[in-house]
């Protein structure tokens, strides 16, 4: 038997307020809406030389970092199948049309966020933070054994995901 450790990172202030919409029942999509979406992380490892799977302090700054980013933005898929998502230069604005069928949406650029996922659902959202979460804490990952991101869609609909080192 050996010893498991973890720490969650799961506090107020670890919430986004976003825009999105997604596709869903083949290819129904549904109205631009938007979201107050809390976020938690959960990381699993050993115990390091000071005793602590990560230091809180560096897990919950990147995590905010990684929250803030999306924090009051359109969240748009580039990834999709029929989502189609396109940055346009006119002069100096820069836009992004999002285009769904016979649908169109133009956004200002600063007020988007491009997302690499096939559709921006709680599930690939959790996902897509995990991985910058990842990246961001760099070598800090090296120990550990899983990373869980949750993020919350709708008062207590939570979309996981959980990475796991092979």
């Amino acid at each position: 038997m050996s010893d498991a450790y973890h720490v969650r990172i799961h506090k107020e202030r670890l919430v986004f307020s976003a825009a999105h919409f997604i596709t869903y029942g083949g290819d129904i999509c549904e109205p631009l809406h938007g979201h107050n979406s809390p976020v938690y992380a959960e990381v699993q490892g050993p115990l390091d030389e000071n005793q602590y799977v990560i230091d809180f302090i560096q897990l919950r700054d990147a995590l905010q970092k990684i929250v803030d980013s999306l924090d009051h933005r359109v969240l748009l898929p580039t990834e999709h199948p029929t989502i189609h998502v396109a940055e346009t230069v006119d002069g100096q604005a820069s836009e992004v049309v999002a285009q769904h069928g016979e649908r169109r949406w133009t956004f200002p650029r600063a007020d988007c966020v491009l997302l690499p996922v096939a559709n921006t659902t709680a599930e690939l959202l959790a996902k897509y933070i995990a991985d910058e979460l990842q990246e961001s804490l760099g070598d800090a990952t090296d120990s550990l054994s899983t990373i869980e991101v949750g993020v919350d869609e709708c008062d207590g609909q939570w979309g996981v995901y959980r990475w796991t080192r092979d």
